[in-house]
């Protein structure tokens, strides 16, 4: 059986952001994770991608938003582009202007914190 995969965009080696704090959840719930950082390699012992194009895969169960949202208005050809179920643009990362947008594109936006989606406080994850 294949493990539920997800693109974190936005993924942070700093372990007290929440694009840090992301990664670690949805590995504790088993999800195969794939960090999305250009200026990283690694996060959390996962070998990070700079964009969603460079993933191995040809689809996603799902893709969690970390991005400021004028990033994620310009990542939406992408983001549409990774064939994701769905699309998690956790609190900070979305506006009224890129949810209406992604929604034109047709991507099944969610709007709400992923890592409590996967059974997790947020701050559960500091150090």
């Amino acid at each position: 059986m294949s493990h539920r995969t997800v693109a974190i965009l936005g993924a942070s080696e700093n372990r007290e952001k929440f694009g840090n704090k992301s990664v670690r959840a949805h590995q504790a719930e088993g999800f195969e994770v794939f960090p999305i950082n250009p200026k990283a390699t690694e996060i959390e012992g996962l070998k990070c991608y700079p964009s969603l194009k460079a993933l191995p895969v040809d689809s996603l169960d799902r893709i969690s938003v970390y991005v400021p949202p004028k990033v994620g208005v310009q990542l939406l050809d992408e983001i549409k582009a990774a064939n994701a179920k769905e699309v998690w643009f956790n609190p900070g990362s979305d506006s009224p202007d890129l949810v209406a947008r992604a929604r034109e594109l047709g991507i099944n936006v969610i709007q709400a914190c992923s890592i409590v989606d996967v059974g997790h406080m947020p701050g559960e994850y500091s150090s």
